[in-house]
């Protein structure tokens, strides 16, 4: 299969089951960071803003996957939430067989926004 040039691209080419899925991710996403654009990137979809990539997300035949995990300091309750979905030090896992839990996706790709424009080193 060749490399999709576009998010929608990349969506067409995924199995079945798990076109949906994404869909409903890839609106909940762009819900939680406002005017965002997409990419491809590292062969899967990226939303971006500012012209920096704040969150991929990616559909496998069990599971969806969305990366980076958020910083979770100061917020244990985020952290809780994000421990049954952790796969690796920067992969979240969402299996197919359950529901995946969309407003938990607002919450990190709106905290990976938040990150990213308000780093210290952006500080004047």
């Amino acid at each position: 299969m060749a490399a999709a040039k576009t998010v929608d691209d990349y969506l067409a080419a995924l199995p079945e089951e798990v076109r949906p899925v994404l869909h409903e991710v890839r609106r909940t996403l762009h819900a939680a960071v406002p005017g965002a654009g997409e990419t491809i990137s590292y062969g899967i979809p990226a939303l971006t803003s500012g012209g920096r990539a704040v969150v991929y997300f990616a559909g496998w035949k069990h599971h969806i996957s969305v990366y980076p995990v958020p910083d979770t300091a100061g917020d244990a309750a985020l952290e809780a939430e994000l421990t049954p979905y952790r796969a690796g030090r920067g992969t979240l896992k969402f299996p197919l067989n359950h529901p995946v839990p969309l407003p938990l996706l607002a919450r990190v790709a709106a905290r990976l926004l938040e990150q990213r424009t308000h780093r210290p080193e952006d500080a004047d």
